[in-house]
């Protein structure tokens, strides 16, 4: 799990051979005029999806993880304070891994909470369960979705 800013890209450049693309994606679009849903980057190797969505509380987060794409979570508006856990701590799956959506569902609870604001981004990998969404007010987001493997 990285928290950065956007100026700082480029010392990520080097984990994956998508990232430049992703981050250029980015740093060249205006973001806020993105309308909801998912937006295609490079075929189904990076691909965006831009929401925005009332806050909820820590009890209501799940943690969530992915195992096909890495993703990039670009905070637009307000605050989102997501929960992070290692997947191997994870011992409390609510259901199976969805092959079709890339993701599964945990009851643990995080083990520790990163308040993101608006302008700064967290990359979680697959290793990297993390539970979005938290806060009292609006999230305004991007989140990008990298193929771990391309």
């Amino acid at each position: 799990m990285i928290l950065d800013t956007l100026a700082n890209a480029e010392r990520y450049f080097a984990l994956h051979p998508l990232f430049p693309v992703a981050f250029d994606f980015l740093r060249s679009t205006d973001l806020l005029k993105l309308t909801p849903g998912q937006h295609p980057i490079q075929g189904k190797d990076i691909f965006a999806i831009a929401e925005t969505a009332t806050g909820r509380s820590r009890s209501e987060a799940q943690l969530e993880c992915h195992r096909k794409y890495i993703d990039i979570q670009l905070v637009l508006q307000g605050i989102d304070e997501m929960g992070w856990k290692p997947v191997r701590e994870c011992h409390e799956p609510v259901a199976d891994y969805r092959a079709d959506h890339d993701i599964q569902f945990f009851s643990d609870a995080p083990g520790s909470w990163i308040a993101t604001p608006a302008g700064s981004f967290c990359l979680f990998f697959p290793e990297d369960a993390h539970a979005p969404l938290v806060s009292k007010g609006e999230i305004r987001k991007i989140i990008i979705k990298i193929a771990s493997v391309p």
